[in-house]
């Protein structure tokens, strides 16, 4: 466990998250007030269409003037930190859950170890990789790690960006992970094996926890043939088959659809869709359970709650059960 760069659950956040998308830049402070995290300042810009593009292996900003512009528009809107925190599309990143009958007992092992076992599956060079991975369940037959591996010329380029507008980037993560951490920063976090389906214009994420860890993580470009409701049935009869699931304790749905598509109607639709797949009630995530907004009386619209999900689940990462 010797990396802070995308590393779920380890690192101390600062005080202001920004998150890159291929449709906008969005960033949000938290503060503590009496013990309460709270939303202090938030803002977002679109980005022009094609400006910015995921990926795992090829370069991801294709104007990265225009990124960084918009960038520094709004750091200036939350008070120009020095310090931030990054979320970063799930398309940049490759998530496995592997299991190893015995773990040695030396870090630099480990180290060695997961390195060769994500080698026969990394698109590129495990030299080019930056690797990062978490302990996550004991079973009887072996231990889990969540293992994120992403290209390390990627993960610079976003930092890059960062610095250039005066922040360093000391923390970096993938948009799912916050939104997990987001729920589990909340005051009632699941105990049992829940299911989040995360949902943006390039790509939908589905993972399954056990409590507060992940057992399955999986990712799919949303130009896939499969239909989102057939892959969350496909994930569905593998937990049952192969993870003894015994049933979902909740079933949560988080959404991010292109600006001025019709969020709230299009984030109900799909929660219909999953609830009929399913048989089982889906909710959507709500960060407002790990932090409140400083406006208390403000009506706060579905798209914006939506925005704020994984910024302020990095933010809260400490406060959460998997801290």
């Amino acid at each position: 466990m010797t990396h802070d760069r995308l590393s779920l659950w380890r690192a101390q956040p600062p005080s202001v998250a920004v998150e890159f998308t291929s449709t906008r830049v969005s960033a949000a402070r938290v503060e503590i007030r009496a013990g309460q995290a709270v939303v202090s300042a938030h803002a977002t810009e679109a980005l022009p269409a094609g400006a910015l593009t995921p990926s795992l292996t090829s370069e991801n900003l294709q104007e990265p003037e225009v990124v960084r512009e918009t960038l520094d528009r709004v750091l200036t809107r939350v008070g120009r930190p020095r310090r931030v925190g990054l979320v970063l599309p799930d398309a940049v990143a490759k998530v496995s859950v592997i299991r190893f009958e015995q773990v040695p007992a030396r870090g630099a092992d480990l180290d060695q170890l997961i390195k060769w076992q994500v080698r026969k599956a990394a698109p590129f060079a495990i030299e080019e990789a930056q690797v990062s991975y978490l302990a996550g369940t004991r079973e009887e037959h072996g231990h889990n790690f969540i293992v994120t591996l992403a290209r390390r010329e990627v993960i610079k380029a976003y930092e890059g960006l960062c610095a250039a507008a005066g922040a360093h980037a000391g923390l970096v993560d993938i948009s799912t992970f916050n939104v997990i951490n987001a729920v589990l920063a909340g005051a009632q976090p699941p105990s049992a094996d829940w299911l989040l389906v995360n949902v943006t214009p390039d790509y939908a994420s589905i993972a399954i926890l056990r409590g507060s860890y992940p057992i399955f993580f999986r990712s799919r470009a949303a130009s896939a043939d499969e239909t989102l409701s057939d892959l969350v049935h496909q994930t569905a009869m593998y937990y049952e088959d192969r993870l003894q699931g015994t049933g979902f304790g909740e079933v949560l749905l988080s959404g991010s659809f292109a600006a001025g598509g019709g969020l709230a109607s299009e984030l109900e639709a799909m929660r219909r869709s999953l609830e009929s797949r399913l048989t089982a009630t889906v909710s959507t995530v709500d960060p407002r359970a790990a932090a409140k907004f400083a406006d208390r009386a403000a009506v706060v619209a579905p798209d914006l709650l939506d925005t704020l999900t994984p910024l302020v689940g990095l933010l809260v990462r400490h406060r959460g059960a998997a801290a």
